[in-house]
């Protein structure tokens, strides 16, 4: 018996998750005046195929945030969908903004992630009047904007929009798996796997590949090559 109370003493416990978000930025905000905080952040910069989506958030400062908001690459798809559904109830507004591989190709994907949040924000209503952004500033809007490192870690209004953009751009490159199933976009969601760069080298491009990403157009290259550098490079915005 004494054994067994010993082995539970000493046996690996899981450990808890515990999100850092809070809503110290969108406070701060309120306090010097602004009314309509909108949260922004994109998902699909990465990868080799399929649309960059961005999502804007405006949170109600009166209704408590989802049980385990966080950084969407912090969650499970099921957590995903639990917090998407609640937070597309409970916000003041949200919105969806998305550039098309072809697109890409011809702007670069900085550019197209930052049309994407431009996007985003025309469709979102009622308009915001301060912006908060995971890591980057926003030079084409004229909305006062903070830039926050890790902000979809931190930020309740960004990890919110991470959450948003996440869940809708998963469920379109499912829908995408339907039309190319030899690509198996439904486990990948078209980023780089050994998976993915498989059918490539089998089946050629799709339409909806980014061609001028690495891993399309030379899918032979090493895989931690095409991981680690899928995107090509880009000229800064200005």
């Amino acid at each position: 018996m004494g054994s067994v109370v010993v082995y539970f003493l000493f046996m690996k416990r899981p450990r808890l998750r515990i999100s850092a978000i809070h809503t110290e930025f969108e406070d701060g905000a309120r306090a010097e005046g602004f009314r309509t905080i909108a949260g922004l952040d994109e998902v699909g910069r990465g990868a080799l195929a399929g649309p960059v989506v961005a999502a804007a958030v405006i949170l109600d400062a009166e209704k408590p945030l989802p049980d385990g908001l966080d950084d969407s690459k912090r969650l499970t798809a099921i957590q995903r969908e639990r917090i998407a559904a609640e937070l597309e109830q409970s916000a003041v507004a949200f919105a969806i903004g998305q550039i098309e591989p072809d697109e890409i190709d011809r702007i670069n994907i900085l550019q197209a992630t930052f049309a994407a949040m431009l996007q985003a924000l025309e469709k979102l209503s009622p308009s915001p009047d301060f912006l908060l952004l995971d890591a980057v500033k926003l030079k084409a809007c004229s909305l006062p904007q903070k830039a926050i490192i890790h902000g979809d870690a931190i930020s309740a209004s960004i990890a919110a929009a991470s959450v948003i953009a996440k869940t809708y751009r998963d469920r379109l490159m499912a829908s995408q798996h339907e039309l190319y199933p030899q690509y198996r976009f439904d486990s990948h969601v078209g980023y780089a796997t050994r998976v993915h760069l498989a059918a490539l080298r089998e089946h050629g491009a799709s339409p909806i590949h980014r061609k001028t990403f690495h891993g399309v157009l030379n899918p032979e290259l090493p895989f931690e090559m095409i991981a680690e550098g899928a995107e090509p490079p880009v000229q800064e915005c200005v």
